[in-house]
C-alpha cells in the first residue's frame, strides 16, 4: 500500500467472542494419548497440501498457518469450539487493570531443539512479531509490549484497551520459537525451534517438507511418528492421490473431484470464507468509483454457485457469509455507492488485469466465468493465474486492476474486526484494494471500540456496508470446504472452519 496516503488515527479495542457458533467440533476419532497405541500408530502420514511456502516458513504470513495446520507450531493459548481461548503454552493467565494481562509460562514445556520455554523466550517472539515488516495481520488493530515479570510470567500490555488479547495469542503468527530461530536477523526459520507435536525437520523448497514427531512435546507423543508432506497446488493431483492412496490426507480437495471421490473421502463443512473480487482503488480503471460500480453490477454470484461449484458453496450476501451466523440478520445496505458507469463509458477504458492463483482449483475457473461477466458489461480483461506464492507481494503491492482470492473472515482473532481492518483500513497490512477511506476507517474503529458484544456486531455490520459501498470488494461466493481423507482408516483429522488445524497429535493411520 503507498505510504504516502494518509495514516488515521487507531482506537482500535478488540472484544471477546460471544459465538459459541463460529467452530464446529473437531472431527476426531480417538481422543488424546500420551502414547502411539492402536495399530498403525506408529506410521508416518502421508499429507498433500495445497499452498507451497509463500514467504520460506515465516511465522509472519500466511505460511503460519500451514505450520498450524501441520502442528509444528504453538502460541500462549489456543482456540476451542467456541471460538474462546484456552491454555496451550500459556497455563494461565489473568487480567491486570485495563490494558494488562499476566500469562503464566507452562511448566516442564521445552522448545524441539531442547532448550527450555520461558518468559523470556516468549517476550523475544511476541517482541519480534510486534517489529515484523510487514506486520502479522493479527497485529494491524493494535500495538502490544511484553515483559518477562519472572522467569515463569510474562506481562504484555496494549496500547488501548484489548478484552480479546488472549484469543488474539492464539492466532499462529504469534507463535513462540525458541532463541536459535532469530538467529539470522533476516529470517526466522521455526524449522526444529518450535513446541509442536510435530517438528518441522526439513523443507525442500515448494515441493515438500518432512515433520518428525517431537518424543518430548507437553501434550503427549502423537500418535503417528512423523509425516511426508507434499505441497500440490494442482487440486485434481491432490484428488488423485488421494483416490490411488499416495496421500493419506489432501486438504481442498476440488469440487469437480468431491463427487467423483465419493463421500467416504470428502468431508464437507461450512467455513467462514468468502471469495471476493478485489478491486484496485488506488490506481488504473478501477480508481473510479463508478468502474467499480460497473464491475460490480456486472456479477452474477448464483452462475458462480451453479456453474463453478456445482452447488458446493453459497451465494455472495455480504463481506461475512454463513460461516458468521450472527451476520445475516443485522446486515444493512451498503452506503455511500457511486452510480455505476454505462456500457459505453466503460468500453472506453483501457484495459484490466484480472488475477487469480492455481492453489484452489475453482479459482482460475471463476476468474473465466468473472471475465466473462466484466467483458458482457464492457471491459477489456486479460487474465493472470499462478501460484499464490508468486503473486502475494504483487497483489499487496496493488500491481492487478482486480484480484479473485478467498478469504476467511475470522483466521486472525476469530472476530471479524481484524479482518475489517487488515484488508480494508488504511494501515491495513493485508490491503490487496489499496482502500484508504475515512468512513471505512472510522466504523472499523468504532466496531473495534465497542465492550458490548452485540453492539459490536451491529457496529461490524456498519463497517461491512461502508465497505461495500466503496466497492473495493464485490463478494462472489462464500466457500463451504472439502477435506480429503478415508475415515476407515484415517482418523483424528481436524475440520476446522477457521483453518488454523488439520493435522494434530491425535492424527494417525489405522
Amino acid at each position: 500500500m503507498p505510504t504516502s496516503r494518509p495514516r488515521l488515527p487507531r482506537r482500535r479495542v478488540a472484544l471477546p467472542l460471544a459465538a459459541a457458533t463460529l467452530l464446529v467440533p473437531v472431527a476426531t476419532a480417538c481422543t488424546s494419548s500420551t502414547d502411539s497405541g492402536g495399530s498403525g500408530g506408529d506410521q508416518r502420514l502421508k499429507v498433500a497440501m495445497a499452498f507451497p511456502p509463500a514467504q520460506a516458513m515465516s511465522p509472519y504470513g500466511d505460511d503460519a498457518v500451514t505450520l498450524s495446520r501441520l502442528a509444528v507450531v504453538e502460541g500462549l493459548t489456543r482456540l476451542d469450539r467456541n471460538g474462546e481461548a484456552g491454555p496451550a503454552l500459556a497455563a494461565s493467565w489473568k487480567r491486570d487493570g485495563e490494558k494488562a494481562w499476566e500469562f503464566t509460562v507452562r511448566e516442564g514445556a521445552v522448545f524441539q531443539d531442547g532448550t527450555k520455554l520461558d518468559a523470556a523466550a516468549v517476550v523475544r517472539s511476541l517482541t519480534a512479531a510486534q517489529k515484523a515488516s510487514p506486520k502479522p495481520r493479527v497485529l494491524s488493530d493494535t500495538t502490544l509490549t511484553a515483559t518477562a515479570a519472572d522467569a515463569g510470567t510474562v506481562r504484555i500490555t496494549t496500547e488501548d484497551a484489548d478484552p480479546l488479547l488472549p484469543q488474539r495469542l492464539a492466532n499462529p503468527s504469534l507463535s513462540i520459537l525458541s532463541a536459535a530461530a532469530y538467529k539470522d536477523a533476516a529470517k526466522v526459520n521455526p524449522a526444529g525451534h518450535a513446541t509442536g507435536p510435530f517438528t518441522l525437520a526439513e523443507v525442500n523448497g515448494a515441493v515438500s517438507a518432512t515433520l518428525e514427531r517431537n518424543d518430548t512435546y507437553w501434550g503427549g507423543r502423537a500418535k503417528a511418528s512423523g509425516a511426508d508432506v507434499k505441497f500440490v497446488a494442482d487440486g485434481t493431483a491432490r484428488a488423485n492421490a488421494l483416490r490411488t492412496e499416495d496421500v493419506d490426507v489432501a486438504e481442498y480437495v476440488p469440487i469437480s473431484q468431491a463427487s467423483l471421490l465419493g463421500d467416504g473421502l470428502v468431508h464437507e463443512f461450512p467455513s467462514a470464507r468468502t471469495n471476493g473480487l478485489s478491486l484496485n482503488t488506488g490506481r488504473g480503471v478501477f480508481a473510479d468509483p463508478a468502474m467499480r460500480a460497473a464491475a460490480r453490477e456486472a456479477i452474477d454470484s448464483q452462475a458462480l454457485v451453479d456453474g463453478v461449484y456445482e452447488g458446493r458453496a453459497d451465494t455472495a450476501q455480504g463481506l461475512l457469509g454463513p460461516g458468521v451466523p450472527w451476520a445475516a440478520d443485522l446486515r444493512t445496505a451498503p452506503t455511500g455507492r457511486a452510480k455505476a458507469a454505462a456500457p459505453a463509458e466503460v468500453r472506453k477504458t483501457s484495459g484490466i488485469v484480472l488475477a487469480t492463483y492455481t492453489n484452489r482449483p475453482e479459482l482460475p475457473e471463476a476468474a473465466t466465468v468473472v471475465q466473462q461477466q466484466l467483458e458482457k458489461r464492457g471491459f477489456t480483461v486479460k487474465q493472470v493465474v499462478r501460484d499464490y506464492a508468486q503473486m502475494e507481494a504483487d497483489a499487496l503491492a496493488g500491481k492487478y486492476d482486480a484480484f479473485i482470492q478467498a478469504r476467511n473472515t475470522l483466521l486472525d482473532t476469530a472476530d471479524p474486526v481484524s479482518y475489517l481492518a487488515s484488508d480494508f483500513t488504511c494501515d491495513g497490512s493485508f490491503n490487496i484494494t489499496q482502500l484508504c477511506a475515512k468512513p471505512v476507517d472510522a466504523a472499523v474503529d468504532q466496531a473495534a471500540a465497542l465492550a458490548d458484544t452485540d453492539a459490536r456486531h451491529q457496529a461490524e455490520m456498519t463497517a461491512e456496508a461502508a465497505i461495500l459501498g466503496s466497492d473495493a470488494l464485490v463478494p462472489l461466493v462464500h466457500e463451504r470446504f472439502v477435506q480429503g481423507y478415508d475415515d476407515t482408516r484415517v482418523q483424528g483429522v481436524a475440520l476446522d472452519p477457521m483453518e488454523r488445524t488439520l493435522i494434530t497429535a491425535d492424527t494417525r493411520i489405522g
